[in-house]
């Protein structure tokens, strides 16, 4: 606390004024009285309500452009699967389905060629769409299927 320099003058009255107001004291009632117009005048709010509308409105922006930031960055991230290796090559739309994981058929020593016919409801458990009116119908496929007989993977033939 800064002290001003005092008037030599000034001095002797003013200590004379600090020890009288020291035995002064207000009666507990004005004190409580005081107190409760204080309470009555700043009631207490819960934490929420001593944030004003414009704080609110740049708390909600932020977390508006965070959330934006966060979207744009996991849509961009590319997929576990995508990365790694060279980009297959284009077969008219006719690639092959994996039945099996891809180390499986990796470690497939003499895999074989099968040409069979499926059901298109059989195709709908793989995820390809099939509409009702030809769910009926049978589809030509070529199946890649392991030394044990187990297919490894399905390609929907053209023919």
């Amino acid at each position: 606390m800064h002290h001003d320099p005092t008037d030599p003058a000034l001095a002797a009255p003013l200590a004379a004024l600090r020890s009288a107001s020291a035995a002064c004291t207000t009666p507990p009632r004005v004190e409580h009285a005081l107190m409760a117009a204080f309470a009555r005048q700043f009631p207490r709010q819960r934490w929420y309500q001593r944030f004003s509308g414009a704080q609110w409105g740049w708390a909600g922006g932020l977390g508006s452009a965070a959330a934006a930031a966060l979207a744009v960055l996991v849509l961009r991230a590319p997929l576990p699967g995508a990365a790694g290796g060279p980009p297959l090559p284009a077969d008219d739309g006719l690639a092959f389905i994996a039945l099996a994981s891809p180390e499986r058929i990796e470690q497939e020593s003499s895999p074989r060629m099968l040409e069979a016919s499926l059901q298109r409801t059989e195709l709908a458990a793989l995820g390809v769409p099939v509409s009702p009116e030809t769910a009926g119908d049978s589809v030509r496929a070529e199946l890649l299927v392991g030394a044990d007989g187990s297919p490894l993977a399905l390609r929907l033939s053209s023919q």
